[in-house]
Order: C-alpha cells, then sequence, then structure tokens
C-alpha cells in the first residue's frame, strides 16, 4: 500500500466476525498516526465491544476491500434508524485515495435521508473532509473518549447539490 494511490477493484462487504482481526489493526494504525500521543493499542478491546454493542441496536459495519482478496482498506459503521456514523476510518497508507470518499457513499447508502456524526475538534484533516463532502458544523458533541473537544458535523440530501 502507499500514500494517495487510488484503490483498484474496490467492493463494499459487510463486516464478518473473521475481519476481527484487520479491522482493529487498521483501526489502530489509523488513529496512531492521528493522534500518536495516545495509546490506541489499549482500547483494542473497546473498540470490538462498542461496534457489537452498535451493531446489537441495528447499526451496520460495512468493510471497503481492495484487489481480488479480502486487503481491508476501510470501514464504516452506521446506524441507519439514527442517522449516526459512528466509524469511519482508513488504513493511513491509503489517505487520499478516494477510499473515505467510497466508505461515505457506502454510509449514505444506509442513511440516505441524512447522516451525523462527531469528530474532534482539532481533527483539521477529517473536518475538512466531512465538509468536502457536505458535511455541516451543526453544534458541539461530548468530549471524546481522550477528552477531546468535539464537534457535530451533519449531512442532510436535502441540502446536498443535486
Amino acid at each position: 500500500m502507499t500514500d494517495g494511490r487510488p484503490i483498484t477493484g474496490p467492493r463494499i462487504v459487510a463486516r464478518r466476525d473473521s475481519d476481527w482481526a484487520a479491522l482493529t489493526d487498521l483501526w489502530v494504525a489509523a488513529w496512531r498516526r492521528t493522534y500518536a500521543d495516545i495509546d490506541f493499542e489499549a482500547r483494542r478491546d473497546w473498540l470490538k465491544n462498542h461496534i457489537v454493542q452498535l451493531e446489537h441496536g441495528g447499526a451496520r459495519t460495512l468493510l471497503l476491500l481492495e484487489g481480488a482478496g479480502r486487503i481491508l482498506v476501510g470501514f464504516v459503521t452506521v446506524d441507519p434508524a439514527s442517522h449516526w456514523l459512528d466509524q469511519l476510518c482508513v488504513h493511513p497508507e491509503r489517505f487520499g485515495s478516494g477510499a473515505a470518499e467510497a466508505l461515505i457513499e457506502a454510509a449514505r447508502s444506509l442513511s440516505p435521508a441524512r447522516l451525523r456524526l462527531d469528530v474532534n475538534q482539532d481533527n483539521e484533516r477529517a473536518i475538512a473532509f466531512y465538509e468536502r463532502e457536505g458535511f455541516v458544523r451543526v453544534g458541539e458533541g461530548r468530549p471524546s473518549l481522550a477528552g477531546r473537544p468535539t464537534l457535530i458535523m451533519e449531512w442532510s440530501s436535502a441540502t446536498a447539490p443535486a
């Protein structure tokens, strides 16, 4: 994998139980790149339990795979009933590759009217990405697990350009 190389042969599939190791490895790597001062390795169990709880409540986790095998590029977790996008994660070597855009489209397929999320206020790269995708800031969220202030952002099909 190389930074920014466009994804090839992408496909979106539902998460399977056999995907946990790759999913948590990707999540740790991505967040470690974004916040090197936080021990995301210690949060693997938290992530798995969090996603399982969300899925039991109706959320779906979709994986973005590349190539002929199951090479995991990223994933997204969305609750279609509440329109909440809880996780969007791309392997750090694939930042800028179009993977995040593909995952946003997958999220919109699950929740076509609206998506809401929170993002750390100091994560300028993520905020800029969401704004390019048509999300607007609608309020302040609760502090993140790391205690960082967050923003609530929302995308709506009613306000999206045609």
